[in-house]
Parts: C-alpha cells; structure tokens; sequence
C-alpha cells in the first residue's frame, strides 16, 4: 500500500510541475528571414542566464519564463536578437536584418540595430554558389564594397585581387587586410587559397573608420573577415557535398594559320624595306600542306590542349554540441585535372596540369565553467600539385607567340621539331610530352586558441579574454624534368616546283628524369596574440561597453629584410540611449618595425555615431519600415607603409665614376646613393562616413553610403622640387596626397508567398580618386602633370587615324618618335606646336587595374523544393591595355593573330584598326595610344543553378534532415567590347575557363 501512495504522490508532483509550466513556460519558433527554421539556436533569459535552453530540428523552443522577461537569441552565426516576453505564450521570433551580426573580429560581435560602423556581410549560402576551390573565387559581386577581380591559370595560382573603395595611395600598396576569424593570418593572402566556402559562416567587408578602427596600421585599405563555421547549441547535423565539375576553357585565341603567317610575314619585310622570307613555292607548300615536315601548319593550342578539365569537391561535416561543449568539424578533399592533352605518353609519370587538397578543420567552444569559455581553431591543408616542364619555361607565352609554321611538332623520324630560329624549349608539344614535369607541395598549419573569463565577481559586467593563434605555411617544390634532342629537315631550293635540296638541324641533348633537384620553395610563419579587458554595463535607457586592447603580430617569410613586428594597444567604448542613439569612441596607438625608430608609434581617434529612427516614438505606428538606422563616422588611420628599407639611412653602394676613397678591389670606388630621409612620419588617412540602413515590408533590405577619404603624408621622391645638380639621389618626403570618394548601394529582396520563394538582389560600389600632390616635377603643360589626375591614369597620344603614302607623311606635321612609313600611327598634335612628340601625351581611359564601377545582380525563385537562381556580375570605367603580341605581332619571330591579320593597316584598308604589320620594334607605334586602349567593361554571368531539395516528408522517413541535388553552371555568359578573348585573361595569359557542375548535398 506504501508503495502505491509514493506513486500517487510523485504523479500529482508531476501534474503539479506540469501545470506549473503552463503558467509560467513560454513556447516558441526563431525563423531566420527567408522564414527557414533556425537549428541550434540558444535561447536565454536575460536577466538569469543560467536557464537556458535551445531550438530544435524544427527551430521550436519551451523555456521557464514570465511576462516581461527579455528573451536574448543567439543563432549558430551569432545572430543576436533580444524579445520581450508578452501575454501571447507561443511567440515566433524572426532573425531580420537588425538582429544579422556585425563581426568587427577581436571578439567585439555586435548587432546591426547597435552598429555604428560601414559593414556588410553576407552568409554561407549564399557563398558557395560557384563550386569553387577556395573562398577567394567565391566572392564575386557577393558582398557589398568588395572590388573583386579573377585571375587565370593554374588552380594553385588564382588569388584574386582584392580591393575596398578602390585605390587610395600613390605607393602600389592599395591591398586589403585578410583577417580569419578576427585574427590576421599570414600576409601574402594563402588563406584565400587554403579556406574552403564549405567551413565559412560568413564574410565581412569593413569599410569606414569606425569598422576598422581596431586594427591599427594594417587596416587602412579595409579588411575582409571570414568566419568559420562553429558548433551550435543542443543539436547534432551530419552533412555531406559532393560536386563534380566539366572544366572548358573560353575564347581562346584564333592564331593565324601557317599560311597567313608567312604571308603576313612577307607583308611585314616588305613594309619594312626588306626581302621576302618565304617564297611563292614555300607559301603554296604552306597552303596546300603538301610537305608537312617541311613546310607544317600546326594548331598550337590544339597540339597542347583538350576539350575540357575536371575536378572533384567533397565535403564531410559534423556539427553540434551541447550547453556545456560546441563543436564544427569539416574534412574536404579536393581534386582538378586541367587541359593538358598526350599526358601519359611517358612510362611511370603524367604531365598533366594537376592539383590535389585536403582541408581539415575543428572549431570548439567549449564552457570550462559557467564563467570560463574556451576556443580552439585549427585547420590543416596538404595539396600537392604539378605541371609539365617547369614554370620558367613559358609554355603559355610560348603557345601565344610560336607561329604555326615554325617546325612541325615531331619529323619523320620522331624527333621532337626545332630549328635554329626558336631553339631550345620552343616546341609547345615538346614541352607538355617530352620535357618532363615539376612538383609542388603546400603544408599549411593555421592554430589559435582563446580563453574569455567573466570577472563580474570583481565587478558586475567585468570580462578578459585572451588568444594566441599560430601559422606555418611551407611549399617544396620537387624538378622532374628532362632534355630533349629537337631538330627538322627543311629545304634549301626548288626544282621545277618541288623542293629539291634540304639541310638537317639537330639540337640538344637527351637526360632522364632524376629526383635531385628538390628544394624548400618558401616559408611563412606568424604568431598572433591578443589580450583584452572589456566591461558591459546598463544604466536604465545607458548601455556601455568598454574595452581595452593589445595585439602583436610576428611574421617572418624566408629571404633578406622578411621578419615584421606589428603592436597596438588602445580603448575601445560604445555607448547607447534608449536603444535609438549609439556612439562609438576607438584611440589606437601602433606601432611597427619597418619604420623609423625614432617613429614607430602613432595614435588613430575615430568615431562612429549611428541613430536608430525605426524605435522612435513616431515610427511605432506605421507598417512599412521594420528598420532604419542613420550612420556617420569619421577618423585618422595611420599606415606603416614606407617607400625603401632603411629609408632613414643614407645609402652607400658601389659606383664606377664616383670614387669617394681608395679601393683596392679594383670595382671603380663607392659612390653616395639616396639622401636619408629624416623627421618623416607615417602615411595617414582622414576618412568620413555617411550611411544610411533600412528594411522594409517585411522582406526588403537597403543599404547605402557615401565615403570621402584624404589620403595624406604619402611617402614621394623630393626629385621633382629638387634640382639635378644636387648629383645625387633626392630622398623620399611625406608629400603625396590623394583625395578618393564614392557611393555603395545594397539591395536584398526575399518573400515567401505561398509555396513560392523569391530572392532577388543587387550591390553597385562607384568609386573615385584625384592626386592632389604628389612632388611632381614641373611640366610643360599641366594637362601632362599627374597631379590632378586619378591613381593609375593612363596617358597616351590621341591617334587621329594612319599616314597613307609618302605624300601624306611629307605633308604631316612631324612626329618625333622616329622615322614613319605609310600604315604607321597619326597623332594629334595637342599644343599646337606643329610637332609630335612627348609633350603631346595627354590622360585617356580609366585605370587598368581596378575599375571605377563594380556592380552584380541576382534573382531566384524556389516552389515546392524546385528552385532556379542566377547571378550576373560587371565592371565599368575599366581599361585595357592591348600590349600583347596578340595586338604586336611578328615582332622578335612572334606569330599573328587572325584577329591581328583581319585588322591591319593595308593601303586598301586605310581606316584598319592597327598599324602597318612590321618585323622590326616600331618606336612611333609602340607608344602609348588610343590604338592600343579598349573598353575592359563586362558583365558576367558568374553562376546559374537549378536544383530540386527532396521533400521532408520523405527524408524524415530515412532519417534525414535535407537532400538536394543540382546542376550549375559557373561563368558560362560574358558580354563585353573585347573582340579577341575574355576581358579578364588579357594578354598571353591562360585561357579563362567556364564549368558545368552536378551535385548533391545530403544531411542527418
């Protein structure tokens, strides 16, 4: 009977609790702002942080709280969204734009309601689009204020450029800060190489002076921060990607066949006052391709290249974790065959163009007691890859200027084609079948860990954290290659129209492969260190944070002058009222090795003022703005950016004709270089702000700022304020100075209506500059002077169309740039002097390196797990040099382009495009022109995807959470001005490439 009582009792116990939680529990559901339920998200009371709970599979939560209590939400990217318990027991939380999070690294997370700063991210999803093989060629058109520009080549090769409201500097140095997880990695950028889209959570661009105050000298151009994926909250995923990719390489260049060669090339001598090279039998040879190892037409590109490439992603994550422990780990393996054909004509090796990785990567956070937080990060990279030959050998230059009738690819007897004219090394095919190959291996180490400790014992809302992270990045490089014996039979004269007698050329030597030649190619190593004391209080309507900060940065690349020490300490404070007006305070003092030691430190002030106008009395009342935030901020950056080593000290080094004491070794005496330059200080930037955030109708997004940045105290030479009777070297001054402005405008769309999702969106960054000063030496006519020009402005002779005959030429006003022939290049005459020559140069174009405008578009829709999206990418107020033998053919027994060919000068085509074709370096055609500039504008079509995401009804009966398969395609569309190839592989430059992927992604 006892024992019917005890459970009597513990079932009204029970019913008791039961009730209890009704009265007093809260049942809700965090969505993110597509209206997708939210995983693993922590929901806390605020006031009681100790009861706690988190979102399941289905983003719902039940939590012990009562009218009143302020809910604070934390998602698995950091999202940070804080409610008021009301009357209402089931409540639906929305992760809108104001609660995104705002990473300005060193720990410092805030939202985007309390930001005061100029900084747009954007997210894992919409980061791995493009299938890429590292996050840097992930980001095009992606994140608002980032200039992004693709290179060509070899997978291992394609950093992109970076830049962050353009260039700003007259000293080259315009690159951005690469930070991971808040902390800098190592300097030459491998980390956009090594990191995978799969392990990032997000990628922010900081912009103004209050977002990257932090950072001291290193941050003056901008910083990029990519956060890694980490565990969440009281959950477990299981994910698994794999994607296949078809690689084809786009718009390769039509050389001209054997035939246009030689014809074009007898065309050329005879402009030049020369004699023919071929003969009208050698041209029929080359037309007819009768004689083939005599007279050959060989299609370089088709002789070294295949139809298409491949390569392989596959992606295995765990994440998830508990109150106590959270954990992301990520295992991804790589692979890519390239374009390279004949690749396995050589017993026991291949020389195709190859590449292999694998990325390792843990992040834990694990609570070592309620009031001690620890992380640890590590990643760990080995890839290995090879090509054939060596680099040095230029096989893609080789393939833009080898003409097609140069030698055939093997002769009759299977000897490799050469001649006395191209010698050794020349034969494309030679070089990809016969040459052997070369190895590389990268291992890279990326290591840091933190400790955050809650002092509030000491004083309420009292904190100290402290990290140290560690890299080490090493590349081997192993030479495989070999000699071999090349030469051709080729006739010496002709009978009755058929060559009759011949001579036979034979050169180099045969050596097998050997393994002795392996070395240590370069090494990168970095510490980091960061220490922190922070206080967070509220005051009633005052919230305030405050920080205290140290960092030190050691790093050290194997060569001369490689080892750099960077320090800052500083104060950090933001405060805010009534959750309206926000204001943030930052005074960073740096410090650097590589300047002066007499002044190595300086201090940066910079402010950020933000007013929150959607919490205003007067806006409770309206329907439309969710959101919207005004921004401004102002301050002075210091940069350690120098114009020599030791620019402080007189150099001294050897000279033939100014002996300044005996020298007995005989190599003409010593001589006084450049003056020291002394009191110099460091390079500063006065950057203003003014921003404006919106979200509105519940879906649609707006950001938009205006930026002016003086750039002051530039290292220049002093040469041009300094007379050359000095007899020597004028020292470098803190003289320049540049003026840049512009405008950033972001767009986001996304609705859900019924069963339909659209998602549509848009960034457009314009930026400028003008060179205010810069020590220019005095000009003839200020349209010649730099000053007042922009970074990087071209200048070249306006041409005004080609000389037609000798009468023409006589006639002409002079042009002193040599003797000229009729189908050279006629320039105008600027100043009116009645002569052509230097002082006729005037600003054309745009800048060739970064444009002025950078804009993308994106739309997608998705209906019941159906979805298509697309993004379109572009440039504008971007210039291209035309300089390649592309354009300047024959010159040094270079080939022609048919493109070339088409569009040259001849009397029958008066209005060509280019010059005259010549054999000879044409001083007059080679300047500097509106012949040799085009329009580098594009868009781009960056990526395409249809997929299909599989029913939950169904995978919740095989225990799966989510499956998607896809088919995409990456940079299939390209509209531009750029006749002969893409706009971005100008040059004898590797082909750009376009893929088609299939893929799925599967999760439990």
């Amino acid at each position: 009977m006892k024992k019917y009582k005890i459970i009597a009792l513990a079932m009204l116990a029970c019913i008791s609790l039961n009730g209890w939680a009704q009265d007093n529990g809260v049942v809700g559901k965090v969505l993110d702002k597509r209206g997708n339920p939210v995983i693993g998200a922590l929901v806390t009371i605020e006031s009681d942080p100790l009861i706690q709970t988190a979102t399941d599979a289905n983003g719902r939560f039940e939590i012990m709280a009562v009218k009143d209590n302020v809910l604070r939400i934390q998602t698995g990217d950091d999202a940070m969204k804080t409610v008021a318990v009301g009357s209402d027991k089931m409540m639906t939380i929305v992760m809108d734009f104001s609660a995104e999070k705002v990473n300005y690294g060193f720990g410092l997370n805030q939202t985007q309601a309390e930001s005061t700063g100029a900084v747009s991210t954007v997210y894992a999803e919409q980061i791995d689009t493009r299938s890429a093989l590292n996050i840097g060629n992930s980001l095009y058109g992606n994140v608002l204020g980032l200039t992004t520009m693709q290179k060509t080549g070899n997978v291992w090769e394609q950093i992109p450029s970076m830049y962050i409201r353009g260039q700003k500097t007259l000293n080259g140095n315009n690159g951005i800060l690469l930070v991971i997880d808040g902390l800098e990695r190592d300097n030459n950028w491998n980390a956009l190489n090594y990191i995978t889209p799969e392990e990032v959570e997000s990628v922010s661009v900081l912009r103004d002076a209050a977002a990257i105050a932090l950072y001291g000298y290193k941050g003056i151009n901008g910083v990029l921060n990519i956060v890694t994926k980490r565990g969440k909250y009281k959950s477990r995923e299981i994910n698994f990607s794999y994607d296949h990719s078809f690689n084809f390489q786009a718009r390769i260049p039509d050389m001209a066949d054997a035939f246009t060669y030689a014809s074009a090339l007898n065309e050329g001598l005879a402009n030049d006052g020369k004699a023919a090279r071929y003969s009208p039998n050698e041209l029929n040879a080359f037309k007819s391709g009768k004689y083939p190892y005599l007279y050959p037409n060989v299609n370089w590109f088709d002789e070294v290249f295949r139809d298409r490439g491949a390569s392989d992603i596959a992606t295995l994550t765990f994440r998830g974790g508990s109150t106590k422990m959270r954990y992301f780990t990520m295992m991804n393996l790589q692979n890519n065959s390239g374009f390279i054909d004949h690749v396995n004509e050589n017993e026991g090796y291949s020389t195709q163009d190859k590449f292999s990785k694998a990325n390792f990567r843990t992040n834990l956070d694990i609570d070592l007691s309620p009031k001690t937080r620890m992380q640890a990060n590590i990643m760990g990279v080995l890839n290995e890859f090879s090509r054939p030959s060596l680099g040095g050998d230029n096989l893609i230059g080789k393939l833009y200027s080898l003409p097609a009738a140069a030698f055939p690819v093997q002769t009759e007897d299977g000897l490799w084609g050469g001649n006395e004219t191209w010698g050794a090394n020349w034969n494309p095919a030679a070089l990809t079948r016969g040459r052997g190959y070369s190895k590389g291996h990268t291992r890279a180490l990326y290591a840091d860990m933190s400790l955050r400790q809650d002092l509030s014992s000491i004083t309420k809302g009292l904190g100290a954290s402290v990290r140290i992270g560690y890299d080490n990045i090493a590349s081997y490089w192993e030479n495989y290659t070999v000699s071999y014996k090349y030469g051709m039979k080729s006739a010496t004269s002709w009978k009755d129209g058929e060559p009759f007698e011949f001579k036979n050329f034979t050169g180099g030597e045969v050596s097998k492969v050997t393994g002795d030649n392996a070395k240590l190619d370069w090494q990168h190593r970095s510490f980091n260190f960061q220490a922190n004391v922070d206080w967070k209080r509220q005051f009633g309507a005052h919230d305030i944070y405050s920080m205290l900060l140290y960092t030190y940065k050691y790093d050290n690349k194997n060569g001369t002058n490689t080892t750099f020490f960077h320090q800052s300490a500083g104060w950090y404070t933001h405060y805010g009222l009534k959750n309206r007006y926000m204001a943030d305070f930052t005074l960073m003092a740096s410090a650097s090795n590589v300047l002066d030691p007499g002044h190595r430190w300086t201090i940066s002030p910079t402010v950020g003022l933000a007013w929150v106008i959607s919490n205003e009395g007067f806006m409770k009342n309206q329907q439309v703005i969710d959101f919207m935030k005004l921004r401004a901020s102002f301050g002075l950056l210091n940069t350690d950016n120098i114009p020599s080593n030791g620019y402080w000290n007189t150099t001294v080094g050897g000279g033939s004709n100014y002996p300044i004491k005996e020298n007995f070794s005989g190599d003409g005496g010593w001589a006084e270089g450049r003056l020291a330059s002394i009191n110099g200080t460091t390079e500063k930037a006065y950057k203003y702000n003014g921003g404006l955030d919106v979200s509105l109708l519940k879906g649609l997004t707006l950001s938009v700022d205006g930026f002016y940045e003086r750039r002051s105290d530039i290292w220049v030479s002093a040469a041009g304020r300094n007379s050359s009777v000095l007899g020597i070297s004028s020292p470098y001054v803190n003289g320049g100075i540049v003026d840049s402005w512009g405008t950033e405008i972001g767009l986001d769309y996304t609705k859900s209506l019924g069963n339909v999702k659209i998602m549509a969106g848009g960034t457009f960054t314009y930026n400028r500059n003008k060179i205010v000063e810069m020590m220019e030496e005095p000009k003839a006519y200020d349209y010649l002077r730099s000053t007042g020009k922009s970074v990087g402005q071209i200048f070249g002779l306006q041409a005004i169309g080609y000389f037609v005959d000798d009468a023409d030429i006589a006639n002409s006003i002079p042009q002193q740039f040599g003797p000229v022939k009729p189908g050279d290049i006629k320039y105008k005459d600027v100043n009116g002097d009645n002569v052509v020559n230097e002082n006729d140069f005037v600003a054309m174009g745009y800048n060739a390196s970064c444009p002025e405008i950078y804009y993308s578009f994106n739309l997608g829709f998705e209906w019941k797990g159906i979805g298509l999206s697309a993004q379109f990418q572009g440039v504008g107020n971007y210039t291209a040099f035309l300089s390649s033998n592309l354009y300047m053919p024959l010159v040094d027994n270079t080939t022609i382009s048919q493109y070339a060919y088409n569009n040259r000068w001849t009397p029958a085509t008066p209005n060509a495009r280019f010059p005259r074709l010549t054999t000879e370096e044409m001083d007059n055609n080679q300047k500097t022109s509106s012949v040799w500039l085009a329009d580098r504008s594009f868009l781009k079509m960056r990526n395409c995807e249809v997929y299909y995401k599989l029913p939950s009804t169904f995978l919740s009966k095989i225990h799966m959470k989510h499956a998607k398969v896809y088919v995409r395609g990456v940079d299939l569309l390209c509209f531009d001005s750029i006749d002969l190839t893409d706009p971005e592989a100008m040059g004898s430059v590797s082909p750009a490439t376009r893929s088609v992927h299939v893929g799925l992604s599967v999760g439990f």
